[in-house]
């Protein structure tokens, strides 16, 4: 007789017992693995959006200028199946590179002060649905690194810039560097706003890296967001993943 080890594909325990069948008669297993945040799980899936890498690939590829139809037709999986696998991913988003946070010792903040001590920060038009429905992503990063230390979605108006300004507290920040808009000049101390283009070059870059990676983000495109969730949730995917070196 032969045994074969049934391993889960999720944390790849062997502590795996049977869970019944499904309805067409395919064996379910569970994972009793603790750590584990799946549980359940089949050997030999009938639907291909139930595996694991292709779910993990419909990710990717939305973050990488691929639209939800595009990624569907090519994994020759569902739209629902694709909105569902990033809906999932909205709990996990960071609007803080937290990981930059954790490397700022108290007793050190000289250190840090002067390693991340200016930012320039700066808005970016995107639109849902139309474009009279206007989505601004405001951001800041390092002047001198140019990583990115904060972001966060909203309108054009000042209540959404002191959101992000509250975000940058704790980095510690000496002076900001950004355009002219209005915002900037009425919630900014003048001691420590340099507002110009000449110190905001580095955020335009980002701008344009943005643009050129995510599809929903060009200016003229039949690729647009059409819901706020899903322009934040696949935005805020690229920047954790690709700025905050974050495994989302």
């Amino acid at each position: 007789m032969t045994f074969i080890a049934v391993q889960c594909p999720h944390c790849h325990s062997e502590q795996v017992v049977k869970r019944g069948k499904t309805d067409s008669g395919t064996q379910r297993y569970l994972c009793q693995n603790t750590v584990c945040v799946k549980g359940s799980f089949l050997l030999a899936y009938r639907n291909r959006g139930c595996l694991p890498e292709v779910k993990q690939t419909s990710i990717d590829m939305s973050v990488n200028a691929s639209g939800i139809r595009d990624t569907a037709r090519v994994l020759r999986i569902s739209t629902d199946t694709v909105l569902s696998e990033l809906k999932k991913k909205e709990a996990a988003l960071e609007s803080v590179n937290s990981a930059l946070l954790r490397t700022i010792n108290p007793e050190e903040m000289t250190v840090a002060i002067e390693r991340a001590g200016e930012a320039e920060i700066d808005e970016m038009w995107s639109f849902i649905g139309k474009k009279q429905d206007q989505r601004w992503l405001w951001h800041a990063i390092d002047h001198h690194t140019g990583t990115v230390l904060a972001y966060v979605f909203g309108r054009r108006k000042d209540e959404v810039f002191l959101q992000l300004k509250a975000l940058l507290e704790p980095c510690g920040l000496t002076r900001f560097y950004t355009d002219h808009w209005g915002a900037y000049t009425r919630h900014l101390d003048p001691e420590v706003h340099s507002p110009g283009k000449r110190n905001t070059q580095k955020i335009e870059r980002k701008h344009l890296t943005l643009r050129t990676r995510i599809k929903r983000l060009v200016r003229k495109t039949i690729c647009f967001s059409k819901t706020i969730q899903m322009h934040d949730i696949v935005i805020g995917l690229f920047v954790n993943r690709y700025a905050f070196g974050r495994m989302v």
